[in-house]
């Protein structure tokens, strides 16, 4: 009966050493497997440029001298690339101009009409009026608006325009004729406060112009 025992208690121990043994061989053979791993693409890429296999490929693909030609490393001049460039699109005459009509007009032979400047009709003081008349009546029946561009003359028909000019400033403005007026001694136009600011007569109130009729 013991050694029954004996004989069943070194089974499993031999057993239990084994399975250390394994589980130590397992262990030390995983990084071996892993470097194989590793190494069979650079074994690959070795093996394509073997002598044999040159030769294998070589009589797998015959030679083309119009291919070989193609894929030389010789740098082609710029100068050529860009005469192949050239040389690859057909070229034209330039369009001859249609003759030109039984009434065609050569513009180089007269110069364009240049609208000459309206004369001065007359010169005399200019003065305005603004807020205190806003809104009144004018003398053509109208309302009186001192933003408008108008003005009051003693003698010219309503609707007149005329071109008023500092020419103290070179500073003009055409207005419309509207009220009669002014009525101050000396004074040869009443402008609107908008006019009178377009002249520059704010400051002082009064100043020459020249009067030019525009129709």
């Amino acid at each position: 009966m013991q050694s029954w025992l004996y004989l069943i208690r070194n089974s499993r121990l031999s057993s239990l050493a084994m399975d250390g043994i394994i589980s130590d061989l397992r262990r030390a053979a995983l990084p071996v497997l892993a470097l194989g791993l590793f190494a069979l693409p650079l074994a690959g890429a070795g093996a394509q440029d073997a002598p044999g296999q040159r030769a294998l490929v070589a009589d797998l693909v015959p030679a083309n001298a119009a291919v070989e030609a193609l894929l030389t490393d010789e740098i082609v001049p710029q100068g050529e690339i860009e005469a192949d460039f050239e040389a690859s699109f057909a070229t034209f005459d330039d369009p001859s101009l249609p003759a030109p009509g039984p009434r065609a007009v050569d513009l180089d032979s007269f110069d364009p009409p240049v609208e000459a400047e309206p004369a001065v009709w007359r010169s005399g003081v200019a003065s305005y009026y603004g807020a205190r008349f806003n809104g009144r009546r004018t003398a053509s029946g109208e309302r009186f608006d001192m933003n408008a561009l108008t003005a009051a003359h003693k003698t010219l028909p309503f609707g007149t325009k005329v071109r008023v000019t500092n020419p103290r400033t070179g500073k003009s403005v055409v207005v419309r004729i509207n009220d009669r007026g002014p009525y101050a001694h000396g004074r040869e136009i009443d402008v609107s406060r908008a006019a009178a600011i377009e002249l520059g007569l704010i400051q002082r109130g009064h100043g020459n112009v020249e009067l030019a009729l525009l129709d």
